[in-house]
């Protein structure tokens, strides 16, 4: 349980570090006017008009960050995915049944993200399509796995050791 526990807050302290630096680079967009119309979608979605850079939304500043500097949030965007997985591998080892849930779960939302990534104009856009839709594949593909030894057992009486 403790080498769980150490990789979660590894992990957690990784995505925290990479979101502050991440955040700070995409604040950048509140002096790039001609971006505004592009690279504020949660802006537009509360209905917010913008006359200045202080009505820019928060939560643009990682659109803005994924978009022109990709570094950070592609950081931030695996360290996710690895404390995902640790909560998953996890689960495979104490219940396969939420496991299989949780995998495809997150399997479903990160495919679903790709689609909004994808065919994108900056650079930044395809990492993130390509690493959504990776890691999407490689989540279901592990849920897959899990479900097919569980079917196995079940099928053949055993009880389920992973």
């Amino acid at each position: 349980m403790f080498k769980y526990v150490l990789q979660l807050l590894i992990g957690i302290f990784i995505f925290v570090v990479t979101s502050f630096i991440a955040w700070y680079e995409g604040s950048a967009i509140t002096e790039n006017t001609l971006e505004w119309r592009y690279s504020t979608p949660f802006t537009k979605l509360f209905n917010i008009e913008i006359s200045n850079g202080a009505d820019i939304s928060q939560l643009d500043f990682f659109v803005y960050a994924v978009k022109f500097q990709p570094l950070f949030p592609t950081i931030m965007i695996i360290s996710l995915l690895y404390i995902l997985s640790v909560t998953g591998f996890y689960l495979i080892k104490s219940n396969s049944k939420w496991a299989i849930g949780f995998l495809g779960t997150i399997s479903f939302i990160m495919l679903s993200i790709s689609g909004l990534t994808f065919n994108s104009t900056t650079s930044g856009g395809d990492i993130y399509f390509w690493i959504t839709s990776l890691g999407g594949l490689l989540f279901m593909e592990v849920a897959a796995l899990v479900w097919s030894k569980f079917r196995k057992h079940k099928l053949a009486g055993n009880t389920f050791e992973m």
